[in-house]
């Protein structure tokens, strides 16, 4: 594990920060010393983050906020909440927002596909979108975007049509962003989770569990931390010179 104050002086945004991987990305940050944006469309789930970062890591000035990263009112309005309450915008973002709505593709109603994309997909573009132009706005010499992909988008998934399309498209969105954004020293890369034990799949019946770890050649479900760390090495100096990557976090799972 890195230096534990890799960090420090960093502004963080993280979005989905109230639980699972986003939660797990606040709590890696603020124990390297970088001051916290928990932003979470549950509020109450935010807040609770929240109290776990004062509670471990003995900082009072980590902030909760509330936020829908579909809509551009919403994400328009946190970015300037930010800026007004620390007169600076944030100097890494990790856009861990993100949701399910499963079914087969002959039976995937329209607005579930829509949802899906909207939050992860539009969602993405958003977040990018907002937190770059404040960064370009107050001149940032060196910010990190990451965002949170998914080995699904890679190789597909039954029953996930809409959710392997939309985290496609953040890889592509992270490409393109990394590309014209490199000229203001603003890093963009993707981590892409494998079988994650979140929230998202506590609700995944235990055949299918266990059927699924079976292909990971490492044997196991991963942790949120171990997506963390990834994020941590992608926002911290430590990856100065990698922008336009996708990490695959995934244990080996559909190698090759």
């Amino acid at each position: 594990m890195a230096a534990t104050t890799r960090l420090i002086s960093r502004l963080a945004l993280v979005t989905g920060g109230g639980s699972g991987i986003g939660r797990a990305v606040c709590q890696r940050f603020a124990s390297e010393g970088a001051l916290v944006v928990v932003a979470d469309l549950n509020e109450e789930a935010a807040n609770e983050t929240l109290r776990s970062l004062s509670r471990d890591h003995k900082v009072q000035e980590h902030m909760a906020a509330a936020v829908d990263v579909s809509s551009k009112q919403s994400v328009e309005d946190l970015v300037e909440s930010i800026q007004r309450r620390y007169f600076q915008p944030a100097s890494v973002c990790v856009n861990a927002a993100g949701i399910t709505q499963d079914d087969f593709l002959l039976r995937l109603e329209e607005a579930a596909f829509d949802r899906v994309v909207g939050v992860n997909l539009k969602g993405t573009f958003l977040v990018v979108q907002a937190v770059a132009a404040a960064m370009v706005a107050s001149g940032v010499s060196k910010g990190s975007i990451v965002t949170v992909g998914s080995i699904v988008g890679k190789v597909g998934n039954i029953g996930q049509v809409n959710y392997s399309a939309s985290k496609a498209g953040v890889e592509g969105i992270t490409r393109t962003a990394a590309k014209e954004l490199s000229r203001y020293r603003i890093r963009c890369n993707c981590v892409l989770p494998g079988f994650i034990s979140t929230p998202m799949t506590d609700k995944v019946p235990e055949r299918v569990i266990h059927k699924m770890t079976s292909l990971v050649p490492l044997g196991r479900m991963g942790e949120p931390a171990e997506v963390a760390d990834v994020c941590s090495f992608l926002a911290s100096d430590d990856s100065r010179y990698i922008t336009g990557t996708s990490i695959e976090v995934t244990g080996g799972l559909f190698m090759g």
